[in-house]
């Protein structure tokens, strides 16, 4: 394995923690600059919103600047963010330095996994891609535990401070260990950018991995009540299902660039979606057993948590191999996505709870997955009538 994929797999770790990391220490933010938990907690809203709408936008307007530039710049001002966040002297300052955390954050997060497939030899685009995606999961499993714990022991000005220092490294890395000719791209007009983004066979399959991230994320921010009441599952039960959750994520995410690579993405997508909705389908099936032993969930929590990472590479390949000179801004497009997809499952499965049907959830999740797999199916058959047309 290649150094430098080692490198863009430390800066999605990098980026995606800054994300999260803010969720351990919202009660110390929140006490030392005088705001509810709850304004304080609009700090991870900040960021996720930023980089959605951001990331196509910088990727469309950037696309004549080399990759690596792009990277060390992006890591430049993500440093700078954090290490002025650690002095923040108020709230509405902490705010601005996030919203500028999280553009660096959405320049660099599609060229992270665009500059993975760029390079990658043909036959391992997926698992090239799988070890950037390793990332965004290191930082759920690592990189957030880690960052809540330097803010209990030292303050939570030091969490800021350490991800300066994770980007400060990060940046030096991409620039004497990422080749040089790293993200060369055609720079075409932005009309003909968006005439490519705008295809079927691109644009159905960023509105199923949408769908699919709404329909995956409400029940990962969901599955604690569920399980409780399914299986009268206590904390550290509960635990024991998100953990086993993340380590079937790990493998998921290895599998499916196998996958990938050796069926293609659209058959190993479809293999994806199928497990997740045969997931559901399982917890919907237990519901009138409750209380279930805690152990029954076990396989179930697993398949769920490896389909539902399995999809990431084959997603990022798909795209990759079909948007040709603006597989970065695609790309782009999808980290909005699935941005938007987290807080759509969010607001979604709240909104089911609220009206008295947890027992729906899986029925709403499954629902997704159906939607999306329809909509990957269709961006297949988009891209087979396209080859068709060109051939004739």
């Amino acid at each position: 394995m290649p150094v430098w994929l080692l490198v863009l797999g430390v800066g999605a770790l990098v980026f995606y923690t800054d994300d999260y990391v803010i969720a351990g220490v919202i009660p110390e933010i929140a006490a030392d600059l005088a705001v509810s938990e709850a304004v304080a907690g609009q700090l991870v809203t900040a960021f996720s919103l930023t980089v959605a709408i951001a990331s196509p936008v910088i990727a469309i307007g950037a696309a004549r600047i080399r990759g690596r530039a792009l990277l060390g710049t992006a890591a430049a001002v993500f440093t700078l963010a954090n290490a002025l966040a650690a002095g923040a002297p108020d709230y509405p300052t902490l705010v601005a330095l996030r919203v500028l955390a999280a553009l660096a954050a959405a320049a660099a997060t599609p060229m992270l996994f665009g500059t993975a497939a760029a390079l990658a030899p043909a036959e391992r685009v997926g698992r090239y891609v799988a070890v950037v995606a390793f990332g965004v999961t290191g930082a759920i499993a690592v990189g957030v535990p880690v960052g809540t714990w330097i803010g209990g022991a030292f303050g939570w000005r030091t969490t800021f401070a350490f991800m300066a220092v994770a980007g400060l490294v990060f940046g030096v890395a991409a620039r004497f260990v990422l080749p040089p000719g790293t993200g060369v791209r055609e720079a075409l007009p932005v009309r003909q950018q968006l005439a490519i983004l705008v295809r079927p066979a691109v644009s159905l399959g960023l509105a199923a991995n949408l769908v699919l991230m709404l329909g995956s994320m409400m029940v990962l921010t969901y599955l604690a009540p569920y399980v409780d009441a399914l299986a009268d599952a206590g904390p550290g039960q509960r635990g024991v299902l998100f953990a086993v959750s993340g380590a079937a994520g790990m493998l998921g995410i290895w599998a499916g660039g196998v996958a990938t690579d050796r069926w293609g993405p659209d058959r190993a997508l479809i293999a994806g979606v199928a497990a997740f909705v045969a997931a559901m389908a399982a917890l919907l099936a237990l519901w009138p057993w409750r209380p279930v032993p805690v152990v029954l969930l076990v396989p179930v929590v697993a398949v769920w948590g490896g389909a539902a990472f399995w999809n990431s590479p084959a997603v990022q390949a798909r795209l990759h191999l079909l948007a040709g000179p603006v597989a970065t801004q695609a790309l782009a497009l999808n980290t909005a996505g699935t941005y938007l997809g987290v807080a759509a499952g969010g607001a979604i499965g709240g909104a089911v709870l609220g009206a008295g049907g947890l027992a729906q959830l899986p029925v709403v999740a499954a629902a997704a997955g159906i939607v999306a797999l329809g909509l990957f199916v269709a961006a297949r058959r988009a891209a087979s009538s396209s080859k068709s047309r060109s051939a004739s």
